[in-house]
């Protein structure tokens, strides 16, 4: 063979290699909360186990800053800033409607059962109304059962809300605040520490991870459970289309089935867990927990009545059939997991 020619083919060679080592994807992650909390813990465990999985054909870089406020992650993914991230339906008011099923109050005791569960039903009937739009939505799921925290006073009645103003996380908490007459404002849960610390706010509406991950537990002198949980809310991870499509098929089916219900129940199992951890350390630090009595219940469940009925509603009206009857297929998906 010519000398060149042969060196030629080295070199065309030694290129096709190279080119076939680039192939790697590389998913630029975004996470708006602390590295330590359990939702940037979840979503670079997560990213690990794809790593393993599609044996490091695909990784993910998780930025150490935010690129966009906690209200705008979806629009960043969106456009290309980031890959993949995960963010709260309710920081964004009226954008995502249906969603709002995830957050009605009472729904459960368990993080992993109301996100698998809502997995499941977002994927039979809500995917297809496209409120996603220019979004790949790897899965939803919500956080564990919403309750009352506060600095001032025990919370045992609707009344004892009178003239304290309560930090809200959007959504339908929103308007279960305003239900029962809470003087309720929408922050992001990143500011919790500061709102409470200035006196801005004498209160939070939490799930209980987040006095922990928040550090919280110097403030907080009172936390009211109620069974089933006061709201919830509801989370999408998602990632850019574009990126997706950039990952070549063997890759995403290996994707594909970590995402969705197994996706759900991996933040489920990390809110949890953050859930307990987080009412053992109320516990020391002496915060005072309440358990709402069947009164205290009685009161909220009149006063939310016709929010149930306002979200079947508003479903139907933009076009899911017998919302109705989804809802209750919701609540009993969740019953079955619990």
């Amino acid at each position: 063979m010519n000398k060149n020619l042969f060196a030629t083919s080295l070199l065309v060679a030694g290129l096709g290699i190279a080119q076939g080592a680039s192939a790697q994807v590389v998913l630029t992650g975004l996470s708006w909360v602390a590295p330590a909390h359990l939702l940037s813990q979840a979503e670079a465990t997560w990213c690990e186990d794809v790593t393993k999985a599609t044996e490091g054909r695909v990784t993910c870089k998780i930025l150490p800053k935010p690129v966009a406020p906690a209200p705008q992650t979806f629009d960043a993914v969106r456009d290309g800033l980031v890959d993949l991230a995960y963010s709260v339906h309710g920081y964004t008011p009226g954008r995502y409607k249906l969603t709002q099923m995830a957050e009605l109050p009472f729904l459960g005791d368990s993080a992993i059962a109301t996100s698998v569960a809502y997995q499941r039903i977002y994927k039979k009937y809500l995917a297809k109304f496209d409120e996603h739009r220019g979004l790949k939505v790897l899965n939803v799921f919500t956080h564990g059962p919403g309750m009352i925290l506060n600095v001032k006073r025990p919370i045992t009645k609707i009344s004892d809300f009178d003239g304290l103003k309560i930090r809200v996380g959007g959504g339908m908490v929103n308007e279960v605040a305003k239900a029962m007459g809470v003087n309720a404002t929408l922050k992001p849960a990143p500011q919790s520490y500061e709102l409470l610390s200035s006196g801005v706010m004498d209160g939070v509406f939490f799930p209980a991870e987040s006095v922990r991950s928040f550090k919280l537990e110097k403030l907080i002198k009172y936390r009211t459970e109620v069974p089933g949980g006061l709201y919830n809310t509801s989370f999408a991870f998602v990632m850019n289309p574009d990126t997706w499509d950039r990952i070549p098929k063997k890759d995403q089916e290996i994707i594909e089935k970590l995402s969705g219900e197994a996706a759900a129940a991996h933040y489920g199992k990390f809110w949890e867990a953050d859930d307990r951890r987080s009412i053992a350390l109320q516990q020391a630090e002496g915060i005072q927990g309440i358990a709402a009595d069947a009164a205290f219940v009685g009161e909220i469940k009149k006063s939310t009545a016709g929010l149930e009925n306002a979200w079947i509603a508003m479903a139907e009206k933009e076009g899911l059939k017998n919302a109705k009857q989804v809802l209750q297929e919701f609540r009993d998906e969740i019953a079955k997991l619990q």
